[in-house]
Parts: C-alpha cells; sequence; structure tokens
C-alpha cells in the first residue's frame, strides 16, 4: 500500500509539472525542468536568428532580432517549443558604414552557427528549426544548410521558409499604404510590425529624415557586384515608413505566427528527415 502512494504521489508530482506552464526561452528554464522541456518539445529548439543593423533614423538596431523574438515567443504559446536566446550573428556586412552594426567574419559566423546547432543537439534536441528574421541571411543559411552534409549530425535542422498565401496577399496589399515594390528595408512594413510589437522604441517623427528611395548608382544587366545595396540604398534604408501603422503590423504577425505554427507542427511529427540523413551518411561511409 505505501509503495502504492509513492506511486500514486510520484505520477501526481509530474502531471503537475506539466500542468503548470513550462517557460519556452532556454534562458528561462531551471536546470531541474529541462527533461519535462525536452519531452514537451519533442526534442525541438526553434533558433531565431535576428541581426544588429541600422533600420532607418527610426526602428531600433535589433528590429529584426526582435521581431523574431516575438514570432517565436507567440508561436510556441500554441504549439510548444524550446526557443533559443538571442542569436544576432548572422551577414550584415552592407551595412558595416553604419553605426549600430554587428558583423562578424565570415568564417566564423559559419563555424559558430554549426557548433551552436552541435550544442543544442547535445542538451538533447534532435531537430532544430531556424526562423530567420534578417533579409541579408538567406544565401548565407541555405549555404549553411547544405554544409551540414559534410558530416554526419545526430540531428535535423530545418530552415523555416514562409510559403505564400493569395488570401493574405490580398489583404496586405489592401492596407499597405506605400509602393510595395520599394518596401525594403526599414520601410512600411518592418516598422508597421515594430509599432505593434514595440511602440515604446520608435521614433517615426525621424522617419523620413533621410531618403530610403533607390539612388541607381550603378547598373550592370545580368552582373552581381557585393556592393550592390550600397550603390542603390547608401542610408541602409529601403521604402517609406512614414506612412507606418500597428494595424498593418498585426495582420503580418497574425499571418506569419499562424504559419510558422503549422510548420512547426510538421516539424515536431518528422520521422522522415533523420532517417533519410543517416542513410545518406551510410552511402557516403561505403564510399570509403
Amino acid at each position: 500500500m505505501k509503495r502504492y502512494f509513492l506511486t500514486l504521489a510520484a505520477l501526481l508530482a509530474f502531471n503537475c509539472l506539466f500542468a503548470q506552464e513550462l517557460p519556452a526561452r532556454w534562458d528561462e528554464l531551471v536546470a531541474s525542468d529541462f527533461p519535462a522541456a525536452l519531452q514537451k518539445s519533442s526534442k525541438t529548439c526553434i533558433l531565431p536568428i535576428g541581426i544588429l543593423e541600422k533600420h532607418g533614423l527610426h526602428s531600433p538596431l535589433g528590429t529584426d532580432l526582435i521581431h523574431v523574438r516575438e514570432w517565436a515567443a507567440r508561436a510556441v504559446k500554441s504549439e510548444y517549443a524550446v526557443v533559443f536566446p538571442d542569436y544576432f550573428y548572422g551577414q550584415i556586412n552592407e551595412a558595416r558604414h553604419q553605426p549600430g552594426t554587428f558583423s562578424l567574419p565570415n568564417k566564423l559566423i559559419l563555424e559558430l552557427l554549426e557548433a551552436t546547432c552541435d550544442e543544442i543537439a547535445r542538451n538533447g534536441f534532435d531537430k532544430i528549426v531556424i526562423l530567420n528574421g534578417h533579409g541579408g541571411n538567406p544565401e548565407f543559411l541555405e549555404f549553411f544548410m547544405q554544409g551540414l552534409l559534410n558530416k554526419r549530425h545526430n540531428y535535423a535542422v530545418y530552415l523555416y521558409r514562409p510559403e505564400s498565401d493569395p488570401e493574405f496577399v490580398k489583404a496586405y496589399q489592401k492596407k499597405h499604404v506605400t509602393d510595395i515594390a520599394a518596401d525594403l528595408h526599414g520601410g512600411e512594413s518592418e516598422t508597421s510590425l515594430l509599432l505593434h510589437y514595440r511602440p515604446d522604441l520608435m521614433r517615426t517623427s525621424r522617419a523620413s529624415g533621410e531618403s530610403g528611395v533607390n539612388q541607381q548608382r550603378s547598373r550592370l544587366p545580368g552582373l552581381y557586384t557585393p556592393i550592390w545595396w550600397y550603390s542603390s540604398y547608401p542610408n541602409h534604408y529601403a521604402g517609406d515608413a512614414s506612412k507606418s501603422g500597428a494595424e498593418l503590423g498585426k495582420l503580418i504577425s497574425d499571418h506569419e505566427i499562424a504559419q510558422f505554427i503549422k510548420a512547426l507542427k510538421a516539424v515536431k511529427a518528422d520521422t522522415k528527415t533523420i532517417e533519410l540523413q543517416n542513410e545518406f551518411f551510410d552511402r557516403v561511409d561505403q564510399l570509403k
């Protein structure tokens, strides 16, 4: 009978742990709750990647970081996963002429990202979802992803890439005021998102202090140069943030979160990616 009550007490304590809300942020978990977080997340960790760079004269240097941090935090309220703390080590060479930019060497950001994924996996996660919030990162991240096939890993990395949604596009176009094609960096969309998430950090009265118009100082058809962005937008600002609004920001945010939740569910249910990775590396080993 005594053993029965001890077992019952242990079960009740276990259920109580899951009944109380586990923090989703890695840095807010206590060590004794980490095993429960691993189980509840299906060993899935989100790695949100932002950057520190100028976003016009009106929006914080951490705009991308704040955006992706909020995006992840709100998504995991509906679909639990552990969220890695602030990570802002990406590709931002094109903004090195602007104050506040934090840009590390190319080799280092690749090595640091892989070492971070390795360390996340060492702590028990076998699924890592990269959630990117910076427009200068996609090519770097895709190269990083392909590089993971250079050696065997006991975990899978997923780079989230949102799919187009025609219904959202219609609603977005209806609320968007400025030229959508010119809204590339620090403009109406990004500023609206920050007005939704962190209006206390915004200085929108300064939004018209610099030009965000494409200056078209270099035209080389069919050719790419690393100075292309600077030649077009030397102020590191592309668009017009003066007409931004929190209502558009909420529309974008709600859509982004809903889309990411679907992807997160798919990752947590996925059993095929690691299986195929192992098959691939087994075949690589056979050639040795």
